[in-house]
C-alpha cells in the first residue's frame, strides 16, 4: 500500500470527524439529543469528556495533561511507524488498519491540544449553544480541551436485569450505553479487525517441503 493512499485515509477520517464534531460543538447545547431519522437505536447526544476514548477518565488537571501529552507521543510515534510498515510490505489490511487507529488518535488529540481556546464552553445550566473564536477567549487553555462525543446507539433500553443477577438484580439495564465519536470508532474497528484477521496479516511462510529440498540436492549433483 503507498503512502499517499494512507495519507488520504487519514485525511478523510479527520475531515469527517472534525466536520462532525463542529456541527455538533456549534449547533447542540450539552446534553441536547434527537433521533436520527426518527430511529430509537441511533442518537445524536452531545456530551463532553476529559478522557479517553468512550469516555474513559483520568483523574485532575494533571491527568488530563498527561493523557494529552500521551496521545501527542504516540501520533508523533505512529507517523513514523506506519511509514515503516509500509516500507516493510506489511499486509495491506495491517497497514489499513493501523492507519483507522492512528487518524482516530490524531482526530481526538485535536480535541484535546485545541478546543479549549477555539469554543465557548458548553454550559449544561444554562443550555447554551458554544460560539466558536468567542470574543471573550475559550474555555480552557492549550492541552485542556474536550473531547467532543455524539453518536448513541441505545439498542436495547428499558430492560432490567433479573432478580436473581448478582450485584445489578432488578436494576435497569441498557445495550450500547457509550457515547462516541468518529475518532472513537476508527479506533476501535482498526484495534478489533487486526484482532480478528491477525492470523491472516502476520501468516509466517510455509516452510519448503522435503521433495522440493532433495530435488535442488538431485539438480546441484548433476552441475
Amino acid at each position: 500500500m503507498k503512502a499517499r493512499n494512507i495519507v488520504l485515509i487519514v485525511l478523510l477520517i479527520l475531515i469527517f470527524d472534525q466536520a462532525v464534531k463542529f456541527y455538533i460543538k456549534t449547533h447542540y447545547f450539552i446534553g441536547e439529543e434527537i433521533k436520527v431519522f426518527g430511529l430509537n437505536w441511533f442518537r445524536l447526544h452531545f456530551v463532553e469528556n476529559e478522557g479517553m476514548a468512550w469516555g474513559w477518565k483520568m483523574g485532575g488537571e494533571w491527568g488530563k495533561i498527561a493523557l494529552t501529552l500521551f496521545r501527542l507521543v504516540a501520533v508523533i510515534a505512529g507517523t513514523f511507524i506506519i511509514r515503516n510498515f509500509i516500507r516493510k510490505n506489511y499486509h495491506r489490511g495491517f497497514i489499513f488498519c493501523s492507519a483507522l487507529i492512528y487518524a482516530g488518535a490524531l482526530g481526538n488529540l485535536i480535541d484535546s491540544m485545541f478546543y479549549g481556546m477555539l469554543f465557548e464552553g458548553s454550559d449544561p445550566y444554562v443550555q447554551n449553544v458554544a460560539k466558536f473564536l468567542p470574543a471573550e477567549g475559550g474555555y480552557a487553555g492549550f492541552l485542556h480541551g474536550k473531547v467532543v462525543d455524539m453518536l448513541y446507539f441505545p439498542l436495547v433500553t428499558n430492560a432490567h436485569y433479573p432478580a436473581w443477577f448478582p450485584f445489578w438484580g432488578g436494576e435497569e439495564f441498557e445495550f450500547f450505553r457509550p457515547v462516541f465519536n468518529i475518532a472513537d470508532a476508527s479506533i476501535s474497528v482498526g484495534v478489533i479487525t487486526i484482532l480478528i484477521f491477525q492470523n491472516r496479516f502476520f501468516k509466517k511462510e510455509d516452510p519448503p517441503k522435503v521433495e522440493n529440498s532433495l530435488r535442488i540436492k538431485d539438480e546441484a549433483k548433476m552441475l
